[in-house]
């Protein structure tokens, strides 16, 4: 599965709260939850992003409490993959379990700027900076992990099993 979008760039631990501040979590409408993404990181963030556009940041992304917000949040505001440096683990699992792909480069978290536009293809491990024109590679995703993220999370993925 490919993605290419524009990055949103982000240091290291950017936290649950910042993405999604907990203020917000009495919801569940997805728009709503878009709305507020990234909004404690980067006010103006969730006005700016566009359907597709991929976020990276650095270290310990998604560190903080183990809520499922944040990345459905990420999710519905439109980005398509998120690249980083490192995730906090539970945050790791929440976002495969959800269907957002997410991936682990250093090199890419290092050389990636704000808008450059970047191609991720997480089946064969490599991002390409179109910008910069440049590769970095990461380890590809293990084939239950690719059947989870392309039937949009866990749960489908199960439902799709069954029949």
């Amino acid at each position: 599965m490919a993605h290419k979008g524009k990055v949103h760039k982000f240091g290291d631990d950017v936290n649950t709260d910042e993405i999604l501040p907990a203020r917000y979590l009495n919801t569940t409408s997805k728009p709503e939850l878009a709305s507020h993404c990234m909004e404690d990181a980067d006010a103006g963030f969730a006005k700016r992003v566009k359907s597709g556009d991929i976020i990276a940041a650095g270290k310990n992304f998604g560190c903080g409490s183990s809520r499922e917000h944040a990345p459905v949040s990420i999710v519905a505001c439109g980005v398509s993959c998120v690249i980083a440096a490192s995730f906090a683990r539970i945050f790791f699992r929440n976002a495969i379990n959800i269907g957002l792909p997410i991936v682990e480069s250093e090199e890419a978290s290092n050389r990636i700027r704000n808008k450059d536009v970047v191609s991720v293809d997480t089946e064969r491990g490599i991002i390409k900076n179109l910008t910069r024109k440049e590769s970095y590679r990461f380890e590809k995703y293990p084939l239950f992990m690719q059947k989870i993220i392309k039937a949009g999370g866990l749960m489908n993925s199960i439902k799709k099993r069954g029949r």
